[in-house]
């Protein structure tokens, strides 16, 4: 998501409406001030989600593959976790009493959103299953979301991911041929609904339209076993599923009703996999529809009161 994908997007998007492109603008563009960030991270040039996120919510740099986490501990090593903890901006906004949210395209457990309430020494123990055999009793990324300590834990996370969630003895809820990764025998969506008041969870777009934002405190919506589809596959998903724009508005009609304020990380993740893919026009239509969603929070939130703030975490 860096220059060359926001110049291509700008000019394809000025396309689509009949125009050269050249002289469009993505709604982001239109924002006062713009700045460059160095995405290196503590012991690599190139890095990863984990560390440039991590930098992003916390403020300080560390290793590839870890999250919320210092450069003290090394990749896959529980051990060293205790006392090399970050504290992330949405624990802040939590323990200032504020309402946060995480909407993604890509799973809710995956690197970029889950540096926001996750701290693990390694981004890809998203489920047990995952968690090496040394680290056994450590707490997996899906769990770490659901047993969220600080604050009354999150009012919104919508994304992928729900085999994260799910046992592996239960058929997953769009393809009946599947089931959940979860060694532990727990379902984590269930356990959302327990823990919190006025909790909703929906799988499917049908039940996403059907929650009313203003009298549901806790929102869980997984609309995919793992990634959501990219936005030009969207439609012609089995369960459907809400594009980036639609969740983002959802959740800040949710996030709103605290007058004490939110935070709101919104990712358009899959931008990101069209590229690894080589695939640019997914790339650049789901960068679109970011540009979709920034426009809707734009459009929802007073920039007297409101910090929005538009950026990739590496290019």
């Amino acid at each position: 998501m860096g220059i060359s994908t926001v110049t291509a997007a700008r000019i394809l998007a000025g396309q689509l409406q009949g125009k050269s492109g050249e002289e469009n603008q993505l709604a982001f563009e239109q924002l006062p001030y713009l700045a460059l960030s160095k995405t290196y991270s503590v012991n690599q040039q190139t890095p990863d989600s984990a560390p440039t996120m991590t930098a992003m919510v916390t403020g300080v740099k560390t290793n590839d593959g870890v999250l919320a986490v210092n450069q003290n501990v090394t990749r896959g090593n529980c051990s060293q976790v205790p006392g090399n903890t970050l504290t992330t901006i949405l624990e802040h906004a939590e323990k200032a009493g504020k309402a946060t949210g995480i909407v993604t395209t890509a799973r809710l457990t995956h690197a970029t959103p889950a540096a926001n309430y996750a701290h693990s020494p390694d981004r890809n123990w998203e489920s047990d299953a995952e968690v090496s055999a040394a680290c056994a009793s450590f707490a997996d990324i899906a769990r770490q979301l659901i047993e969220f300590p600080h604050g009354d834990g999150l009012e919104v996370a919508m994304g992928g991911g729900r085999d994260r969630f799910l046992p592996n003895t239960v058929a997953d809820h769009e393809d009946t041929g599947a089931k959940g990764r979860r060694k532990d025998g727990r379902n984590l969506t269930a356990e959302w609904l327990t823990k919190y008041p006025n909790a909703a969870y929906a799988w499917n777009k049908a039940q996403f339209d059907a929650i009313n934002p203003t009298n549901t405190q806790h929102m869980l919506g997984l609309f995919e076993r793992s990634h959501m589809e990219y936005e030009h596959d969207r439609a012609t998903d089995t369960g459907g599923e809400p594009s980036l724009s639609e969740m983002t508005a959802k959740a800040i009609d949710m996030l709103k009703q605290n007058r004490k304020g939110f935070y709101l990380h919104v990712e358009s993740g899959r931008v990101d996999h069209a590229h690894h893919a080589g695939n640019a026009s997914r790339a650049l239509t789901d960068a679109i529809e970011l540009a979709k969603a920034v426009k809707v929070a734009m459009e929802n939130t007073d920039p007297k009161d409101t910090l929005i703030i538009v950026t990739a975490d590496h290019s």
